[in-house]
């Protein structure tokens, strides 16, 4: 299908995609009150629940839904690709014009779907569900503020802050990346290919009831790494800026090597000096290669051509 028979075809509705990863006893819930809150918006909508190779019995129960209730469709991925990765699927075959992204553990009330539906039709393109108060804890909430703006840097945005998984979007901006098939995916990424026009609003953010969340503070560094060397040349430019300064100072070094040779007639003294000079340049130099063999695995990942995802099976009309 072509990019413009793609746009076309939406309807006028919502498409609620769902990541769905060890979460069987959340989903039941979760359906229950999008079937509440979604027929007091508009008159045509859908709910896509997309499992990511969950280890649980969250597959059966999609499934189920998918049987039981009216406008459920489930993707059950072969293995699990990541949160992104899974977001991608069900945004790629959302049938409407605005699509909601919300996570599978009610943190994302359903209810206050409206709040994004209004600032999205004040002018939008994407607008955020920003929780007022964050719910994790210190470590947890600065690894998060940290890829936060990480993100916002690779998206070329001020507003690091207003990031969230609590999204809502027109559909018609996949067309953006309707190409795109690394296997790191990250959707914030691609959303901005397509927009600048991103906007947030104050939601309220429940504490997680079911389950623990699978982001640990090592995952979301990981995260902002893979954001900022999948996504941005900012940390080639950084270790250039570092050569250059460490050039710099080697230069001065010389300078006041020679100088002290010249006015005293003697070298200077210290193999302390030297030693910890030279330890301050290989640590430049490694770091300028730690941050260029981060780009050549980019590459190297992407040459081996490996699917974004496999659907194993699709239930629901």
């Amino acid at each position: 299908m072509h990019i413009a028979d793609e746009t076309s075809a939406l309807h006028d509705g919502i498409s609620v995609v769902v990541p769905v990863y060890n979460s069987e006893d959340s989903l039941t819930p979760l359906v229950d009150r999008l079937h509440d809150a979604l027929p007091r918006l508009v008159a045509e909508w859908e709910i896509i629940l997309v499992n990511d190779g969950s280890r649980d019995r969250s597959w059966e129960v999609v499934r189920e839904l998918a049987a039981s209730r009216q406008r459920v469709r489930g993707m059950n991925m072969l293995r699990n690709f990541g949160q992104h990765n899974a977001l991608l699927a069900g945004i790629r075959v959302a049938r409407y014009r605005i699509t909601v992204t919300m996570d599978d553990d009610l943190q994302h009330p359903p209810e206050e779907i409206p709040k994004l539906l209004e600032r999205l039709a004040a002018g939008a393109d994407v607008v955020y569900g920003t929780p007022s108060e964050l719910q994790h804890g210190f470590w947890r909430n600065f690894f998060s503020q940290f890829m936060k703006r990480a993100m916002a840097h690779a998206m070329r945005i001020d507003h690091a802050v207003d990031l969230s998984a609590f999204r809502a979007l027109h559909t018609e901006l996949r067309a953006a990346f309707t190409s795109y098939e690394s296997p790191h995916v990250l959707l914030d990424v691609l959303l901005s290919w397509g927009t600048s026009r991103f906007a947030a609003v104050a939601v309220e953010h429940k504490p997680r009831i079911y389950g623990r969340s699978n982001y640990t503070p090592l995952k979301l560094f990981n995260h902002a790494m893979l954001m900022l060397t999948g996504f941005s040349t900012a940390p080639l430019r950084l270790a250039s800026g570092i050569g250059f300064l460490f050039t710099l100072f080697g230069i001065s070094v010389l300078l006041y090597v020679l100088g002290v040779y010249l006015v005293i007639g003697r070298p200077v003294p210290g193999f302390a000096f030297l030693a910890s000079t030279i330890a301050i340049f290989s640590g430049a130099q490694l770091f300028a290669l730690g941050i260029i063999g981060e780009y050549l695995a980019r590459i190297f990942n992407r040459s081996m051509q490996r699917p974004v995802y496999v659907v194993k099976e699709i239930v629901g009309s």
